[in-house]
């Protein structure tokens, strides 16, 4: 009905599976949880930077979790949810603090509590029936779309552009220039070869036998291959 099938994406024709995916959800708690999550990432971001940004954010972190998790979860699963959407809203909040270094108090705090949220959430994700290649893809191309989406000003220059001075500062710092270029290449470049990997049959564990752990740790209370 919509969900990311591997097999369909790749074999049956049906890429649009890549975007569907993300508005479909496994269960009433399912959709709560991620909706609430939604609600106190988002508004912040879209009050901030508005509805064409983070939502551009939104829509392609969720395919680049989309992505990510067809790569490496090829045909044994099937996988719904936003949570490869709002990774990428934290993986933003992230980008957008180090872009915009400069004009923030209580960095630190700012920083380690974030962190912390992105990395409790990260590690639920190596439970059962949870798609964390989907959480990372959307935290990797949240993560550098705030580069290229959400640069500011440096402090003071919309204060100061219209008095008539002549040594006023440029309006981004040279960092933020370099990041942005970065970025914006490392996520073309990174969306290229992953969905030419995908449409070509490749499966991502071949390259990296480890890689599955990031989905799923067994213990002696749960097995992964159920």
């Amino acid at each position: 009905m919509g969900a990311l099938d591997w097999n369909k994406v790749v074999h049956q024709n049906q890429g649009w599976r890549l975007i569907s995916c993300i508005w479909l959800h496994a269960g009433l708690i399912h959709l709560v949880v991620n909706m609430l999550s939604l609600l106190f990432i988002g508004i912040r971001l879209e009050q901030q930077f508005g509805f064409f940004r983070i939502g551009a954010i939104y829509l392609l972190s969720g395919f680049g979790g989309s992505v990510l998790s067809a790569l490496f979860l090829h045909n044994n699963y099937i996988s719904v949810g936003a949570s490869g959407a709002l990774f990428g809203l934290l993986g933003s909040m992230l980008s957008e603090l180090m872009m915009n270094w400069t004009i923030y108090s209580n960095k630190a705090a700012a920083i380690i509590t974030l962190l912390f949220i992105i990395a409790i959430n990260l590690a639920i994700g190596i439970l059962p029936h949870v798609d964390n290649f989907a959480h990372i893809g959307g935290f990797v191309s949240g993560f550098l779309l705030g580069f290229v989406l959400l640069a500011r000003p440096q402090f003071g220059w919309m204060e100061r552009h219209e008095l008539p001075q002549t040594n006023q500062p440029p309006k981004y710092k040279a960092y933020q220039y370099v990041l942005w270029v970065v970025a914006f290449v490392l996520l073309l470049v990174g969306f290229v070869i992953a969905l030419v990997m995908l449409f070509k049959g490749k499966n991502g564990n071949d390259g990296c036998h480890w890689c599955h752990y990031l989905n799923c740790v067994p213990t002696s209370r749960w097995k992964c291959n159920t």
